[in-house]
């Protein structure tokens, strides 16, 4: 049941106060990174129109429960909802805050929704998949990813809203964080394992991680709250692979894959049908999201390291386009070959997010928005993470770190 059709049941618009509400902008970028031109106010209201209009309408939906709610991705004919899906939409709830009048009640109930599905392996953890029966499917264990991002979330929540009433969102990131450093990290917290089913003992998965889960603006984020610093360690780890696989298997495109095999001894992009299918070692449809959460980290961090990094994709992105986002491809391999005929979402918006590390790349953004602008639908997984990738380009993005405590009255 989707939350506005005019069966649900009514949700009272939130009463507490919203910290830090959407258009207030206050986190300040790296110095020397851009936005789309135009008119702050214009670029704001198309994230909201596009909210609004396009990804709550389509995908935010309540069921399974009473209070409960998720987002619909329908990955496959019997699929409800992935735990992916979850951390899009609860990190997506939380930023639009103060737009969105429901924020909150939406959010808890997507934390709800989080709980009553919990991992066979951690009750910190969400169950990856679940099906239209509202039960636990293809394996009732996590996927990294979506971990990552429902902790990120729940603390955007504290900042927002503080952590002083049934919900304890601070407590609760910190059981998620401890969790996924204990099930989703190897033994010597060097890499993100594929989920919290990889065992040291499985010869296969163990060695090996996806970066797209390389989320290394959360990971700072989790350091920074946990006042571990295991997470930094992490993080110096996760760029030396990612160096590596740029230099050694894709020195002109600067492409990474899907999967990466033997991450701390010889990083190695995966084989045909190591997991997913036939583009496992090639910059696919997990790999397309590096753009944006490596794009992320540079606008909050400044480090210049991961810019360099961000630097080779750009530049093979405007090149193989001819500096026309409409002629990028959903996949490629890592020497820059396209291997799909399409063009969508979820591989141009992340490159509009890595665009803004540089001044030089002002006309490439701003062709990039302008068609994020033109499109229309295309589905739970492009239109996540175009909204996503909206809400960093118009500036709208937050670091928990960055922002004060809400005080309890």
């Amino acid at each position: 049941m989707k939350v506005m059709s005019p069966d649900a049941p009514a949700v009272p618009e939130d009463v507490a106060p919203v910290a830090a509400p959407f258009g207030s902008h206050k986190l300040r970028y790296t110095e020397g990174t851009i936005l789309p031109a135009g008119e702050q106010t214009v670029l704001d209201q198309a994230v909201r129109d596009f909210y609004d209009k396009t990804w709550r309408e389509w995908f935010l939906e309540t069921g399974c429960a009473p209070g409960l709610y998720y987002v619909r991705s329908a990955t496959m004919e019997n699929n409800l909802t992935v735990s992916e899906a979850h951390g899009y939409g609860m990190m997506i709830l939380a930023l639009m805050a103060g737009h969105e009048p429901r924020a909150k009640a939406y959010f808890d109930g997507m934390y709800r929704y989080f709980r009553t599905f919990p991992s066979r392996f951690s009750p910190d953890l969400m169950a990856w998949y679940q099906n239209t029966s509202c039960e636990n499917d293809e394996g009732d264990d996590s996927a990294s990813d979506g971990d990552i991002d429902i902790a990120y979330a729940m603390l955007l929540a504290d900042k927002q809203w503080g952590s002083c009433g049934e919900i304890n969102y601070k407590e609760e990131a910190l059981k998620i964080i401890a969790a996924i450093r204990d099930q989703e990290l190897d033994g010597h917290k060097q890499y993100v394992v594929l989920g919290d089913w990889v065992k040291p003992g499985d010869a296969k998965f163990y060695p090996a991680t996806r970066p797209s889960d390389f989320v290394v603006d959360h990971f700072h984020t989790f350091g920074a709250v946990s006042n571990d610093p295991a997470w930094s360690q992490l993080n110096d780890s996760l760029l030396e692979i990612t160096t590596a696989v740029q230099r050694e298997h894709s020195p002109t495109a600067g492409l990474v894959p899907d999967f990466v095999l033997n991450p701390k001894t010889s990083p190695t992009p995966a084989d045909v049908g190591f997991l997913e299918g036939e583009h496992d070692g090639m910059y696919a449809y997990n790999a397309c999201r590096t753009p944006w959460r490596w794009g992320t980290h540079f606008l909050v961090s400044g480090d210049e390291r991961w810019r360099d990094v961000l630097r080779k994709m750009n530049a093979f992105a405007k090149t193989i386009s001819k500096s026309d986002p409409n002629n990028l491809r959903s996949g490629y391999d890592l020497d820059g070959k396209a291997t799909q005929a399409e063009n969508n979402m979820s591989f141009i918006a992340p490159f509009g997010v890595s665009a803004m590390i540089d001044a030089e790349n002002q006309d490439w953004l701003d062709s990039i928005w302008k068609l994020m602008l033109e499109r229309r639908t295309e589905g739970y997984y492009k239109d996540s993470i175009k909204l996503l990738s909206m809400i960093v380009m118009t500036g709208n993005w937050l670091a928990p770190e960055a922002l004060p405590d809400v005080s309890c009255q």
